[in-house]
């Protein structure tokens, strides 16, 4: 068996997580999730509930559409049949089978309890939606997975029931049963061990689903698997509703590295820290830094005892190679501190380092230096490129200088607003004004940016802002909030992310943009002043 086979990465970040409180994901954020869920090599990506409400529609058409996963399979999510409706006939069913999508995950009640006051219906009847729903999608050609919903808590009130609906379902052609801790409730040993009776009772193919209520989701999740399941259903960042899912970054590298079982394509773990941070920035949620593995402060050692024993050997106040999840230790005043994954950074984005040792040493104290002001580059790819290029040329890259702009925003008679920029740009040994609209102040600075190097730089007009996010960043330096600015553009053969940071919201966002049509420029191959 391949490894996405063998043993399931399951990522529900998409739908599940997505239920954190203050977290909402629109189409292109959970488009960019799921690019960067693929690059990290997970088995499965459940993108949602398909035809339950308009967003989730025209994420799985636009999926279809714009991406070609490397590694993973998509997967649709819904409910078996509703009582007393044949399966043919249940609109919501069908939407799964119209998704296209080649993987389903139904979720099923396996506790008696549920079944009687939230289905309102009879314990032979949820048994037959189980059976009638599975063999429904099974006909189409679709692959099935079923989530027993509640299925610890049913298992203490019903063993008999609970273990009934596993039955029905593997004999109806579910390839797995992920038995689901819903309210978070359990404990690694008492989970491991109804893992181990379920396994005992039945043939079926077990899965996990922990929610993380008691903080034991990734030990739980860990128990199930050494118990025998070989399907894990967690999500990025333990993202989820009250404490959270299983985190499946943490999930993956304990198996990994301490299991030393290969659950995702050679290497793929290297590139955790940085999809992690990545996500992080398209969710607008502050990632911990006490995550493990990944968070910032996951290898960080203060000075004294620790510092000195480390430089002997890492290994001393370290459990793993950070660099084996892509992180840096970090140590006070050493300047190794970040050049591996500075190295590997630029390796990636095709940049050649030369052999001056001292570009890296620049480029470390220059990326902590602004990392110290709000900059972060994980998920600002472009911005960092270009500041390697300007740490190896000794000076930034330059199609053009802003000299000076100035916007004005105004609220007309009829209520609408109006926002003008005017730029004053020099490129080509040229200096001119240019003067644009939009929605914002944001929007105008770009238009007239862009409006007003099109006659120098044609290529310009491809270019198109696609994301805009915005995070306040309390007391940096002592001083009052601070503004980064993630800004999104694409050419339309692909997409790239700037950052700035300034005190002033506006300023912040004309430092993002003129990073985006400098890195934009370069992509075009044009050479610059």
């Amino acid at each position: 068996m391949s490894i996405s086979d063998a043993f399931h990465i399951y990522d529900t970040t998409l739908r599940d997580g997505a239920q954190q409180e203050g977290l909402n994901l629109s189409v292109h954020d959970k488009l960019a999730i799921a690019r960067h869920l693929d690059d990290l090599g997970v088995g499965f990506i459940e993108g949602g509930w398909p035809g339950a409400n308009p967003k989730d529609t025209e994420f799985f058409r636009r999926v279809h559409e714009e991406i070609t996963f490397k590694n993973a399979t998509f997967v649709a999510f819904g409910a078996t049949r509703r009582p007393n409706v044949k399966a043919a006939d249940d609109l919501l069913l069908r939407a799964l089978q119209d998704s296209q999508a080649p993987v389903v995950t139904l979720v099923a009640k396996s506790h008696d309890r549920h079944v009687d006051l939230a289905l309102k219906t009879n314990l032979d009847e949820n048994l037959r939606m189980v059976k009638e729903s599975v063999e429904f999608l099974r006909a189409g050609g679709q692959r099935v997975f079923l989530d027993a919903e509640h299925f610890f808590d049913g298992y203490r009130s019903n063993r008999a029931y609970a273990l009934e609906v596993i039955r029905t379902a593997a004999e109806a052609g579910a390839d797995v049963i992920a038995l689901c801790d819903t309210n978070g409730g359990m404990l690694p040993d008492e989970l491991s061990q109804i893992v181990h009776e379920v396994l005992t009772a039945s043939s079926a193919r077990l899965g996990i689903h922990c929610h993380n209520d008691t903080g034991c989701a990734i030990a739980n999740s860990l128990a199930a698997v050494a118990a025998g399941a070989t399907h894990v259903q967690g999500t990025l960042n333990g993202y989820g509703e009250r404490t959270g899912n299983a985190d499946l970054v943490s999930i993956i590298a304990n198996l990994e590295l301490k299991k030393h079982q290969q659950v995702l394509p050679v290497g793929a773990l290297r590139e955790a820290f940085r999809i992690s941070h990545a996500v992080a920035e398209v969710t607008n949620v502050s990632p911990s830094a006490r995550q493990p593995y990944v968070g910032v402060s996951a290898f960080a050692h203060k000075a004294g005892l620790h510092a000195s024993a480390i430089k002997v050997d890492p290994a001393f106040y370290q459990h793993e190679d950070p660099e084996s999840v892509g992180n840096d230790m970090r140590m006070l005043v050493s300047e190794m501190a970040g050049r591996a994954s500075i190295e590997l950074k630029s390796q990636e984005l095709g940049v050649d380092l030369g052999s001056d040792k001292e570009v890296v040493s620049r480029v470390v104290a220059r990326v902590k230096d602004l990392e110290s002001q709000g900059y972060t580059f994980e998920a600002a790819d472009a911005s960092f490129e270009l500041l390697l290029h300007e740490e190896i040329n000794g000076h930034p890259i330059k199609f053009f200088t802003v000299e000076n702009w100035e916007t004005t925003v105004e609220r007309i008679e009829d209520d609408s607003i109006t926002s003008k920029a005017v730029v004053r740009l020099r490129a080509n040994d040229l200096t001119f004004t240019s003067v644009g609209t939009g929605n914002g102040p944001v929007n105008a600075i770009d238009t007239a940016m862009r409006s007003g190097l099109s006659t120098i730089y044609p290529e310009l007009s491809k270019l198109e802002l696609v994301d805009y996010k915005v995070r306040i960043l309390e007391g940096r330096l002592g001083t009052g909030a601070v503004t980064r600015v993630l800004v999104e553009t694409s050419d339309g053969d692909g997409e790239w992310s700037t950052i700035g940071v300034h005190e002033n919201v506006i300023a912040a966002s004309a430092m993002a943009l003129e990073d985006a049509l400098t890195y934009g420029l370069l992509r075009q191959g044009r050479k610059p002043e």
